[in-house]
């Protein structure tokens, strides 16, 4: 495989998603063409036709009609940010009750490079199946990202989209010359 240039960012609804514009900005100046696809919730939250407009690419929330074709190109990689609690949980246990977790489930499948940034509260993140579910999304092989609080710096009311992008490029290198796609 190339380097990886196509990234699915699948987006859930906690705070920092309300800025992933920023994100998707520093993702394109890297060299990714970044599809977006949201969870139900953060779906209502974004701003839909921005992202669109960003990225060339609208932005998925729903399954498609079987015999549609898909309107993303084919993913080189895919990155959750933010990666919600109820995300987190569910992926762990493969549930796909919407487009985002089966796009996250399929990818463990399709053994396409994947990194995670997760985002919960200390009361959720202090939950027992939160670690147990981190820790079998990383034996599954997701790049779960570290640090505090949860991979996303805090810096008053904003957050670092730049150490993300960056914790992300940081995985390309070993992602070169895998078989990950057939």
């Amino acid at each position: 495989m190339t380097d990886p240039r196509v990234l699915h960012l699948v987006v859930c609804a906690a705070p920092p998603a309300l800025q992933i514009g920023e994100l998707v900005e520093l993702l394109k100046q890297d060299g990714w063409t970044v599809c977006v696809i949201a969870t139900p919730t953060a779906a209502r939250w974004l701003d839909q036709a921005a992202l669109t407009e960003q990225t060339g690419y609208p932005v998925r929330s729903e399954w498609r009609l079987p015999g549609e074709p898909d309107v993303h190109p084919r993913a080189d990689a895919v990155m959750v940010a933010p990666a919600t609690f109820n995300t987190i949980n569910k992926w762990a246990l493969g549930i796909s009750d919407n487009l985002a977790l089966g796009i996250l489930n399929e990818t463990i499948g399709a053994g396409l490079p994947i990194v995670a940034f997760p985002y919960a509260k200390d009361a959720l993140a202090s939950h027992p199946a939160y670690g147990t579910h981190l820790q079998r999304l990383r034996v599954a092989g997701v790049n779960i990202a570290a640090g505090a609080p949860w991979s996303l710096q805090r810096r008053g009311d904003t957050y670092s989209w730049r150490n993300v992008a960056d914790a992300l490029n940081q995985q390309r290198p070993a992602w070169r010359g895998a078989s990950q796609r057939s």
